[in-house]
């Protein structure tokens, strides 16, 4: 016999299914309500992500972003410089140094030679038989824009030391508009002391050379330079004047003007020009000025030059002190310049 009345159990039976009809419609009033709330909290996340990429690009473009209700000045964006190339095609113009400072890493082996003058016409073909002037030099650079080279002469068996340093380079959107590059050497006179010689001391063997040299790439064929330098020799030559006092017949100290250029005619093939002027008076023997031209050829590791010019040597100090070749009188002799250049 059940313990409840069958009266009893029907009434249950309502009562339950009742309240499971209560139970499931409030279980999906919940889950509408959670899913409404999730619905509204996504809209205010992605409506605030839309604003923080609003923000970042307003900054990008205008330098400001909103913070909590106020402006906030960002820092301008910082732009990367960029470099003129290629000024000129080596280190050298003719008698001269250019702007030029190869990558670091970069070892240069040079070879300079200047034949005889051509006065003497066919007898020595023009000079090329004649006397000549030599020299072979080697640098490195070892740090960016410095350079570093030591170099050997036939010419009073000298050897030089000497520096080069890009101070300033061109840019291309003209914030910079030239190249300013500093070279300097100091040069030893090796020769035996002798009654020729007329050295006193170790220091009478040095001659120093100072240079500021400034170019501008106007276009891919069109570069100029121009420079002021400053020669020093430690010992010069003197005479005894008729009261027996020693008279210097040169100054110590020898300013000069250079200019020149280079025009491209192929792709790899320039012509060059290249001008010095004195500017110090001396008592006696004042150096003439120099005139040269000629093409240059140059590949990426190679740079040839062959010119025509009145500079008898080739150490910078000695050509625009001791030069008495005058080119009014066709004083000219034919020079050329070998670079190979090796990255390391």
């Amino acid at each position: 016999m059940a313990w409840y009345s069958p009266g009893s159990n029907k009434a249950l039976k309502t009562i339950k299914l009742n309240y499971m009809r209560k139970l499931k419609s409030s279980f999906l009033f919940s889950c509408f309500a959670v899913s409404m709330v999730l619905n509204l909290i996504g809209t205010v996340n992605l409506k605030a992500q839309d604003s923080t990429v609003t923000a970042t690009v307003a900054a990008d473009t205008t330098g400001t972003a909103l913070t909590g209700g106020k402006t906030d000045v960002l820092p301008p964006a910082v732009k990367k410089r960029s470099f003129v190339k290629n000024t000129f095609d080596g280190n050298y113009l003719i008698d001269n140094q250019t702007v030029m400072v190869p990558i670091k890493g970069t070892f240069e082996f040079d070879i300079q030679h200047r034949f005889g003058t051509v006065n003497n016409g066919i007898s020595d073909l023009y000079g090329v038989f004649g006397g000549a002037t030599m020299r072979l030099g080697f640098s490195y650079v070892l740090f960016k824009n410095l350079q570093l080279g030591f170099g050997a002469s036939n010419d009073r068996m000298q050897i030089d030391w000497n520096l080069k340093y890009a101070l300033l380079r061109q840019t291309k959107d003209g914030s910079m508009p030239v190249s300013v590059t500093y070279f300097g050497n100091a040069v030893m006179d090796t020769r035996k002391r002798d009654a020729t010689t007329l050295f006193v001391s170790t220091s009478d063997r040095f001659t120093y050379f100072n240079q500021i040299l400034v170019a501008r790439k106007f276009s891919d064929k069109l570069s100029v330079q121009a420079g002021i330098s400053l020669s020093h020799f430690n010992n010069v030559p003197a005479y005894t004047d008729a009261n027996g006092k020693q008279q210097s017949t040169m100054k110590n100290d020898h300013f000069a003007f250079t200019a020149g250029g280079r025009y491209k005619i192929t792709p790899k093939t320039a012509i060059i020009i290249n001008y010095d002027q004195p500017l110090t008076q001396h008592p006696m023997n004042n150096p003439h000025p120099n005139l040269s031209g000629g093409l240059e050829m140059a590949t990426s590791g190679h740079t040839f030059q062959v010119f025509a010019g009145n500079y008898s040597s080739i150490l910078p100090q000695n050509n625009n002190v001791l030069n008495q070749n005058d080119f009014t009188k066709g004083q000219f002799l034919i020079g050329f310049n070998i670079t190979r250049l090796w990255n390391f």
